[in-house]
């Protein structure tokens, strides 16, 4: 038997998604970081990468002004940091201070990305959709960088490195041990 959805939150439907921590900078040295779970590759052709942020976030304003970000992928390990940042106002608070996450500098853009995360995309700015209540942001990815030994053939050890899933509401997963390759 099939019941109704709530429509309010037809978006946890589509749920696990990867939360990554997007790190982007204020122009004046500072480095605020937001998490996100609504984000896509687009195109590999060039290789753009977008993500799905509300105009009224810290984080919308700094990526429009600086035209660059870095989309950093976080393991597991990392979830009450990840909650942290997705529920704290980089205008109210440091968040990379108070998580005690390590900045290290970009090799393409200035904007640096989180030496803890497995994997980064560096991206420039190349476009802004407005889209309902939220504002799609997309990136060219001019750069990527890895922790040696994560990815075999570009495909990631999730044996080794275990991505952080949001579920919803303050829930978080991640995989599990089981892999079947085909």
């Amino acid at each position: 038997m099939k019941i109704n959805g709530n429509m309010e939150k037809f978006y946890y439907y589509a749920f696990p998604m990867q939360a990554v921590l997007v790190t982007c900078n204020d122009g004046r040295g500072k480095t605020n970081v937001i998490t996100i779970a609504w984000h896509s590759p687009i195109s590999k052709d060039p290789p753009l990468y977008g993500i799905s942020l509300a105009p009224k976030r810290y984080s919308h304003g700094l990526i429009e002004n600086s035209k660059e970000f870095v989309i950093n992928f976080v393991p597991y390990d990392l979830v009450e940091k990840i909650h942290f940042c997705g529920t704290h106002s980089g205008r109210k608070t440091d968040k990379i201070k108070d998580t005690n996450l390590t900045l290290i500098q970009s090799q393409k853009i200035s904007t640096p990305l989180i030496k803890e995360c497995f994997a980064h995309f560096e991206c420039k700015l190349t476009k802004t959709l407005t889209l309902g209540d939220h504002t799609f942001i997309i990136g060219e990815v001019v750069n990527i960088l890895a922790d040696e030994n994560t990815f075999e053939n570009d495909i990631l050890k999730v044996e080794k490195t275990q991505p952080t899933y949001y579920i919803g509401g303050n829930s978080y997963t991640t995989i599990g041990k089981t892999k079947r390759d085909f």
